[in-house]
């Protein structure tokens, strides 16, 4: 791809009739502010000429789509695509997101096997008593088939981490057919996964890129039959009473330590939890609860975290999360007011270390609360930043609820029992597991799949 004056590589949206430059483009500038990319976007008439022609196609069928998901995942993991080499796309990926090198190639690594499973992990989900066809042999005598609640599934994608667009695949490997809009912080991904699909032999009928700006983006999912949406606290208030739309908003993920265990023995896991892959991941631990004193816990946790140190976010030492400078004062900002009343064993003075280059690392920050239920404990932040708070089994569950993960290190069945059982704990670990461990079969909030499918009886002759 022909890069234009300037340098800058375009991001052409991806409809169903092939790459589309349009008029409206945005610069797509690193945390330093230097441009990296023009980003082609597109109005709500062409989001629903494309949502119109991806409802009028079909589905490849089934083994085919399999084949077709394999061959992609070789592709996004080695060949240029888009104007852009592996490592190109791993260096703008980092450049502009903030993200580190280190965690953007292992994120690309994970995206690439998981899509390479896609259709294996989405049977995973498929409930026992169905088959995936009608024409099975067993609706003969009567079966549950398992079938798409729609035919086109739509995405407003995140951009804190690429490792999240390892999850709608899944969709097209159900037949669906999918229109992802971008989110500016990192464009792209979806556009190389998108492109590795058509590579691969997905038609550009069957899944397609559609960038918008802010004003216009729910045409999207207004013309599509299902969608998923990434967002915050504010986008979960604006879709919480769509039936159409599936929401993955804070993780808030935490981690249990009780009396029957040394938390010393585990600090390594705690420690990771807050910080692995940059601390920017809605599985990343929020909040630590402890049975005794936290402050032990706190000193211990503060030194460990206190040895991160900010680079650059391309530089292969990279470990935590950089922003434009002033983006990140914004998030001390939150982070200090937030914080209020609480015991600051490390942050509390601020997080932002400035680079140099217009762009600032964040710090990380470890914060005491004198009791389970304060509000803090289930404030999320962007960056390695955990709240530690006392935990007594008076207490109960209650302060454990709302979280993506929850690792439990624990002793206790019968707690584990109320862990397991509790409806709004997405994901139980226990005992010296990391709360950002996922594997490919695994629901992540939730299967997918029961949100897309359902399941149908079918008798014939």
């Amino acid at each position: 791809m022909t890069r234009p004056p300037g340098g800058l590589l375009p991001l052409d949206a991806l409809g169903a009739k092939g790459p589309y430059r349009s008029q409206n483009r945005l610069t797509v500038a690193d945390v330093t502010g230097e441009g990296v990319a023009e980003l082609s976007l597109v109005p709500p008439l062409f989001v629903g000429r494309t949502v119109t022609a991806l409802r009028e196609a079909s589905p490849p069928p089934p083994d085919e789509r399999a084949a077709l998901l394999t061959r992609a995942a070789r592709l996004f993991a080695t060949a240029e695509l888009g104007g852009q080499s592996a490592e190109d796309y791993r260096h703008a990926v980092s450049r502009v997101g903030g993200v580190p090198i280190s965690v953007v190639r292992t994120a690309a690594e994970s995206v690439a096997a998981r899509l390479s499973r896609v259709y294996e992990s989405v049977q995973q989900a498929r409930p026992t008593g169905t088959v995936n066809d009608w024409r099975d042999p067993l609706t003969r005598t009567g079966r549950g088939v398992w079938l798409r609640r729609g035919e086109v599934f739509a995405v407003h994608a995140a951009g804190n981490h690429p490792g999240t667009h390892s999850l709608w695949p899944e969709a097209l490997a159900m037949g669906y057919r999918v229109a992802v809009r971008p989110s500016r912080r990192d464009p792209f991904t979806p556009h190389r996964i998108v492109t590795a699909l058509r590579a691969a032999g997905f038609g550009d009928d069957q899944v397609a890129l559609l960038p918008t700006d802010h004003d216009r983006a729910d045409a999207l999912l207004r013309d599509a039959d299902l969608g998923l949406v990434y967002g915050g606290e504010d986008v979960v208030r604006k879709y919480a009473g769509d039936p159409a739309v599936l929401l993955q908003g804070p993780g808030r993920s935490k981690m249990l330590l009780t009396a029957d265990v040394d938390w010393r023995d585990h600090l390594d896991t705690i420690a990771d939890s807050v910080s692995g892959h940059g601390g920017t991941g809605c599985v990343n631990t929020t909040a630590v609860f402890v049975q005794g004193d936290p402050a032990p816990l706190c000193a211990a946790l503060a030194e460990r975290l206190a040895g991160l140190v900010g680079l650059p976010p391309q530089e292969e030492k990279a470990v935590l999360p950089v922003l434009p400078a002033a983006a990140a004062r914004a998030v001390e900002a939150h982070l200090l007011h937030r914080a209020a009343g609480t015991r600051p064993w490390l942050g509390g003075d601020g997080v932002v270390d400035e680079l140099g280059d217009g762009s600032a690392a964040l710090r990380p920050a470890v914060h005491q609360l004198d009791r389970p239920d304060a509000p803090q404990a289930g404030v999320e932040l962007p960056f390695p930043c955990v709240w530690v708070a006392p935990w007594t089994p008076r207490d109960g569950i209650a302060p454990l609820r709302n979280s993506l993960v929850l690792t439990a290190v624990t002793h206790d069945d019968r707690l584990l029992d109320r862990l397991v059982t509790e409806p709004t704990i997405g994901n139980v670990y226990t005992g010296d597991h990391r709360t950002y461990e996922m594997r490919p079969g695994l629901p992540h909030d939730g299967y997918l799949a029961e949100f897309l499918m359902r399941s149908k009886s079918v008798i014939r002759d």
